[in-house]
């Protein structure tokens, strides 16, 4: 027999370890996390408290662009904002996109 046994050589130095290449990943996502996400589920967040408590009186702008008065809660989903003297309409809430003057609250008679 002329062939000779192959024998492997001996392992040299060891790749990187497994946490120190998913290190970056993380990294990655958490700067993504506190850069992007957390402030944008806050805006949201502050949205909804603020849809949920708008009230008659409230002078509103609307994502159109519009400024008006509401006048009425007509239910959980809708407003009727007064455009300007006569001129009513109804607003989907979460198309309220900022409001510029709260009323007081109605006081309670005790």
């Amino acid at each position: 027999m002329l062939i000779t046994p192959a024998y492997a050589q001996s392992a040299g130095a060891a790749g990187p370890s497994f946490l120190i290449q998913i290190l970056p990943f993380v990294a990655i996502f958490a700067i993504m996390y506190f850069l992007i996400i957390r402030p944008q589920r806050q805006r949201m967040k502050q949205h909804q408290e603020m849809v949920a408590n708008l009230r008659r009186g409230d002078t509103i702008v609307t994502t159109g662009g519009l400024i008006g008065k509401v006048s009425k809660v007509v239910d959980d989903g809708e407003l009727q904002v007064e455009l300007s003297e006569g001129v009513k309409v109804r607003v989907v809430r979460s198309m309220v996109q900022e409001v510029r003057s709260k009323t007081e609250p109605a006081k309670e008679n005790s």
